[in-house]
């Protein structure tokens, strides 16, 4: 199974610019976990806010998200891989930078998201694939 089969093809983005609070409202609006982050200084240098960013690195110091810029919290640089990447390969890579999404590139542009539980399923998806085969 090829990772397009079940990556998330709708991406949100996010201006570096923006504060931690307009992320976490557009999170939440969208009821998504994550946003890409777009640079105006860095061209092609594009990163990633998390919920999990927002917890640890906002939340759990008791910063202000009002105050903070995505920026300051953007992780970089992006996971990628290719759209015909395997679920073995996409969750090595996941388990070697402790990551639980990584982006579906094409030429270098983000066309899909593919999050731990979108493995999870797809693992699953495969292995009933296999034993209605037997």
């Amino acid at each position: 199974m090829d990772i397009r089969d079940i990556m998330t093809k709708k991406i949100e983005y996010i201006d570096a610019e923006a504060s931690v609070y307009d992320a976490i409202e557009k999170m939440v609006d969208k009821r998504i976990r994550s946003l890409l982050v777009r640079s105006k200084e860095e061209a092609g240098g594009m990163g990633v806010i998390t919920v999990r960013d927002i917890a640890f690195r906002v939340i759990g110091t008791g910063g202000d998200p009002q105050k903070i810029t995505v920026a300051e919290i953007t992780s970089k640089p992006l996971i990628c891989v290719q759209p015909d990447a395997t679920l073995d390969l996409v969750l090595g890579l996941m388990q070697q930078s402790n990551v639980s999404r990584v982006f579906v590139c094409n030429e270098q542009k983000p066309c899909g998201v593919i999050s731990i539980m979108d493995v999870v399923g797809g693992a699953l998806i495969e292995r009933a694939r296999q034993g209605h085969g037997s």
